[in-house]
């Protein structure tokens, strides 16, 4: 029964991908060029694509070697390049056929006739560039983002205090061990007095990935390393990754806050489990009021670790200064970034919400291609500062 479901789900994977490139392949290869090899070579490409990526997805869980990371991440290459490459190709189709309604109705004479060829050379070209654009980005790793937060009266003593806020890091398929060292370096280099994980750390599960991981161990700061849970860790049994993280040396906030007291100032940092994790554990519901339970009423700061920035909404009247997140990517790409804001009230940086700052970080990692264009990824220092 087991392998029949996995042959029907590998036989439906590869035949969706057939139709998915079928159809880009059909609207632009015929309006290329009369030169066979150019068809030819068109075709041909299409044709890897719709094989590769299926079969990378299929290769996230095999053993590593030279043949499957190679296999992985031409996969997913493939995968950004064609996502793009499949919205341009209906935004021309769009604009082919409004320009056919208007010769129909005006019989403009301006409407060249290569229209068609420069159309498709223009969306076959463009996303092959975005695409490149976008994996340089990813392989020149995340940049440092300073962002200052002013909060009414903050005592003398939290003046500077300084988060340092990694997120969405996505280990997984073309994400591993060598990425988070990176990371890990950079964030050590800010001498930071609270180190802030907030979510979606892992694509897969404890017996794959636990290793790629250990870096984390690594991480310094004045008051430790703190640890929320994305949707993803729930896609991957987020209890294994709780007590996994716990062994690194890492706190998990579920649904609950520590003190941190600098000099005669108390600091509260909250964190809560994911906006959806109710849905996978009734337990682990997020409670933003919950985590503040006990809480001194004499706090300095009051800051909320929350990995969807959603959360805000049951956070707004729990009495925090600041919530930081993740979730977004920024939008990792376009043209997913116009959907964000469909899902999510912010899609990144700092916003001011009625009575308190959000902070959304476009993520240390990436999810799926390794492709970031017009949305870099970032390791966040933030410094509290009196308003």
């Amino acid at each position: 029964m087991v392998v029949r479901r996995s042959t029907i789900l590998i036989t439906a994977l590869f035949s969706f991908s057939l139709i998915f490139h079928g159809y880009i392949g059909f609207r632009l290869i015929p309006d290329l060029s009369a030169v066979p090899v150019i068809t030819f070579l068109a075709a041909a490409t299409l044709l890897s694509a719709a094989l590769l990526v299926p079969l990378a997805l299929i290769r996230t869980q095999a053993p590593d070697s030279n043949l499957n990371r190679t296999l992985v991440w031409s996969g997913f290459i493939a995968m950004g390049w064609v996502s793009t490459l499949f919205v341009a190709t209906l935004l021309r189709d769009l604009f082919l056929l409004l320009l056919l309604l208007v010769t129909w109705v005006a019989n403009p004479l301006w409407i060249s006739p290569q229209l068609p060829l420069w159309s498709a050379w223009l969306v076959i070209t463009g996303s092959a560039l975005v695409t490149l654009i976008g994996l340089a980005n990813v392989l020149s790793g995340p940049t440092l983002q300073k962002v200052d937060v002013a909060i009414e009266n903050l005592p003398p003593a939290l003046h500077g205090f300084r988060i340092v806020q990694i997120t969405d890091i996505h280990v997984g398929p073309t994400i591993k061990k060598t990425f988070l060292q990176k990371v890990v370096q950079i964030v050590n280099l800010q001498q930071a007095d609270v180190v802030a994980i907030t979510g979606d750390l892992v694509d897969g599960r404890v017996q794959h990935l636990g290793d790629e991981v250990t870096p984390l161990q690594q991480l310094k700061s004045a008051y430790g390393t703190y640890f929320v849970t994305g949707n993803h860790e729930y896609y991957s049994n987020a209890n294994q990754w709780i007590e996994h993280l716990r062994a690194l040396g890492i706190r998990i906030l579920l649904n609950e806050h520590v003190v941190l007291v600098k000099d005669d100032a108390k600091l509260v940092l909250a964190g809560i489990t994911d906006y959806s994790a109710h849905q996978f554990d009734e337990n682990q519901r997020s409670n933003p009021h919950a985590a503040l339970l006990n809480a001194p009423p004499d706090a300095g700061a009051r800051i909320l670790l929350a990995h969807q920035p959603r959360s805000i909404f049951q956070a707004l009247d729990a009495g925090y200064h600041l919530q930081l997140s993740g979730h977004t990517h920024g939008g990792q790409f376009w043209p997913w970034n116009l959907f964000v804001p469909l899902q999510q009230p912010f899609t990144a940086g700092l916003h001011w919400h009625q009575s308190m700052w959000i902070y959304t970080s476009r993520g240390t990692g990436y999810w799926g291609p390794p492709k970031r264009f017009a949305a870099p990824a970032e390791i966040t220092l933030i410094r509290l500062i009196e308003k």
